[in-house]
């Protein structure tokens, strides 16, 4: 019997959040529904989870013995990794019967770095993948280039939402590539990997969540990503029977190596009923936000639930739907949107602002969702009319270049 206790009392069930953006915002609420009590942490004050937090802390993540002090401060039950760039060399010390690290310390370690996932996706586990190579100086850069050939595509060993990816397209595109995939890296990383181009059809999420009664899967988000970055998503994508089952089989392999309760988003390319692995995260997925207007459990909901030892009966799809970013670009300490009612004038649309404190250069400011009954194609057209209601700017500014949507 699961036992959960009250927030802010001496018997209460407490969560520290390592990651305290957009995502981790939602898994703090629905982590509230269930009344325990959330701890954020991030590197800058006022992040969006921060702000519906219990309490928060401030801290350089990647700096081990700033993160052993928040932990041993706060001696929570569950230490939920919801950005990559953290001191996972910690966490180990902190599994115990009293406290569990969300999946594992393992897999938290594993997966914050493409070359362990990658090799035990395709050495361990022999599932397809691209093919691919790594590189920690330019000789062997140049080598991996020969060997692979081009197209390709150059990501640093360790980053998010696309930052530091490149595709190649020429030998005049390398050398840029290389200083972008180290100017995105996080954390201490510098190795790069250079990825064999799939000329696929379309690309997938398949969100996985592993909980105390087996494994379940949502249907598969389709995304457009730019520069490697989340920009539009929708759910279902129509994909072929044969094709789906083989992505949940894989799916299945990897989590199941990675072990422990919790939502994964796993990424596939797909050609016709040919599928490749490409990423794995052991959290909510940015493509994933979709699910708050499609499913009757939000992957958000789902990681909840299973951290928590709670069972899943089912996962249903509630509605065909879509999300498309609400994308800044600019400098600015206090944004205001403008054109909200419009862009909630369509039926079957909502709007999420994430609350991020500041902008510098570009960033992902907000999402919008939309519903509808005719497909996937209506839905996505909602949210593109939506988002072009809104406007962006710097609240202290009178310049209109120095904040704006893109």
């Amino acid at each position: 019997m699961t036992e959960i206790g009250t927030a802010l009392r001496p018997g209460a069930t407490k969560v520290v959040l390592l990651g305290a953006g957009e995502l981790g915002k939602e898994v703090a609420i629905e982590l509230q529904r269930f009344g325990v009590e959330v701890i954020a942490v991030d590197r800058y004050a006022n992040a969006p989870a921060m702000q519906v937090a219990h309490r928060s802390h401030v801290i350089d993540m990647l700096d081990p013995v700033a993160l052993r002090r928040v932990l041993n401060q706060e001696k929570p039950h569950l230490v939920i990794p919801e950005i990559e760039a953290i001191a996972t060399q910690i966490l180990p010390e902190f599994e115990c019967d009293s406290t569990h690290v969300v999946p594992t310390p393992a897999a938290v370690q594993l997966t914050m770095n493409r070359e362990g996932i990658r090799n035990l996706a395709a050495n361990e586990l022999k599932v397809p993948t691209s093919d691919y190579r790594f590189a920690s100086s330019k000789e062997q850069y140049e080598e991996a280039l020969n060997e692979i050939g081009l197209p390709c595509v150059i990501k640093p060993v360790m980053s998010s939402s696309g930052k530091g990816q490149t595709l190649v397209r020429s030998r005049g595109d390398a050398e840029g590539a290389w200083q972008y995939a180290h100017e995105g890296t996080r954390g201490t990383a510098s190795s790069v990997i250079i990825e064999q181009f799939i000329d696929f059809e379309y690309e997938i999420t398949l969100l996985t969540v592993r909980h105390v009664q087996g494994t379940s899967f949502c249907p598969p988000i389709g995304h457009v990503q730019v520069d490697g970055d989340y920009r539009e998503s929708w759910q279902p994508q129509s994909m072929s029977l044969n094709a789906q089952k083989k992505c949940q089989d894989i799916a299945q392999q990897v989590t199941d190596a990675l072990g422990g309760y919790g939502l994964f988003g796993v990424e596939f390319f797909i050609r016709g009923d040919d599928v490749w692995f490409s990423e794995i995260s052991p959290r909510p997925h940015d493509t994933g936000l979709v699910t708050l207007a499609t499913q009757n459990l939000s992957e958000f909901a789902l990681h909840a639930r299973a951290v928590l030892g709670l069972p899943i009966p089912s996962i249903e799809l509630n509605n065909h739907g879509a999300s498309r970013v609400i994308l800044a670009e600019g400098q600015s300490e206090d944004v205001i949107f403008e054109g909200v009612d419009g862009a909630l004038h369509l039926a079957g649309t909502d709007i999420r602002l994430f609350g991020k404190p500041a902008v510098n250069g570009k960033r992902r400011v907000g999402v919008v969702l939309a519903t509808d009954t005719q497909g996937i194609d209506r839905a996505r057209d909602k949210t593109k009319q939506a988002v072009s209601h809104l406007k962006i700017r710097d609240n202290r500014s009178g310049d209109e270049n120095r904040l704006k949507r893109i």
